[in-house]
């Protein structure tokens, strides 16, 4: 990666170190952090006449080599600096919470509307609604594209940005479209490494655009979970957050295998922020509350919860781990307790 000792490069000079690391069969990926840019160096990057020739001009403070399968996510890399902002919070200097409901439906948009006003005066920073949803069953319903104009009408009714899954191309451009702020990438296609390069893509001109990117259905080595996030970022936009939501095989009892204890190991890879989503790992609704608290207790920078003003009447996941207004707020109010106590603040 390329280091310029100014905040960008010059539209000159980025032509010309794009021009140097072409003969050496590389290309350049802009990076467009929040204080200032880096240059990746796309390919092998090991040939030492292209890195000198590179460290010899004039504009360039450094060179960093990342011998790391995520070079971009690592947190030795130069975005190591890079901060998440959404909604006025920096992720990382206050517990950042999404709450709202699994499944957006289009019959009742009331109860979405209604949702966000409590989720908002429950303290939460950002609206969560499925408008297209994954189902295991090919009979149960997959969503609505109308639930996409519910959901914005919710997020100007509050204030507050939105959360939404997309499975697919024509998804991701709808929702940009539509003013989404988050791009949410479910368990089901967290490997799925097309729609990631697509997502990367879309999102590399949308610098307010941030992807929550949740982890494989399946239990997969911590450094899979970094480098999937490496497809998205790779395309320019850095503004990724890893989601762990519980794996298969599932613990007895529980939903998914609950999995907010590997944030530790992830901080300690990766500077990209840690949002825990406690509703998928757990699959119900009188445990959630214990496990949000868990995950702030190993350090996640925020969480994302399911909440419902009226659960039984929801649908998808909504009547089985949904929280009600009342708890959502009282689960929001000690998390953020917990994460002023854990910080020494």
């Amino acid at each position: 990666m390329i280091l310029p000792k100014s905040t960008r490069l010059t539209s000159e000079q980025l032509a010309e170190v794009t021009a140097i690391v072409t003969e050496f069969g590389c290309k350049i990926q802009p990076i467009i952090g929040a204080v200032r840019s880096i240059y990746a160096i796309v390919g092998d990057e090991r040939d030492e006449l292209m890195i000198n020739r590179l460290e010899g001009l004039e504009y360039v403070e450094r060179i960093d080599r990342i011998q790391s399968p995520f070079k971009l996510m690592d947190r030795r890399s130069d975005l190591a600096t890079h901060r998440i902002k959404v909604a006025g919070v920096t992720l990382g200097t206050e517990l950042f919470v999404i709450a709202g409901n699994c499944t957006i439906d289009p019959k009742t948009p009331n109860f979405f509307y209604e949702t966000a006003a409590a989720v908002k005066e429950a303290g939460a920073n950002m609206i969560r609604g499925g408008v297209w949803k994954p189902r295991t069953n090919p009979y149960s319903f997959q969503g609505d594209v109308k639930s996409l104009d519910i959901l914005m009408e919710g997020s100007r009714r509050t204030g507050l940005p939105v959360d939404t899954e997309v499975m697919e191309e024509a998804h991701i451009k709808l929702a940009l479209d539509a003013g989404v702020t988050c791009l949410q990438v479910g368990a089901r296609n967290a490997l799925n490494y097309s729609l990631l390069r697509a997502i990367g893509r879309a999102v590399a001109e949308h610098h307010a655009t941030v992807v929550l990117l949740k982890r494989s259905i399946h239990m997969g080595p911590i450094n899979e979970f970094i480098s999937a996030a490496e497809y998205i970022a790779a395309f320019g936009n850095p503004n990724v957050i890893l989601c762990p939501r519980g794996t298969t095989p599932t613990l007895e009892g529980y939903r998914n295998h609950p999995d907010e204890s590997i944030t530790p190991l992830l901080k300690e890879k990766t500077w990209a922020p840690v949002i825990v989503d406690p509703s998928h790992s757990v699959g119900k609704a009188s445990y959630v509350p214990a496990c949000a608290l868990a995950a702030v207790a190993y350090g996640a920078d925020g969480l994302c919860i399911e909440a419902h003003v009226n659960p039984s009447h929801g649908i998808g996941d909504d009547p089985k781990q949904a929280l009600t207004p009342e708890v959502l707020a009282t689960t929001i109010r000690q998390a953020k307790a917990l994460w002023v106590l854990r910080r020494g603040a």
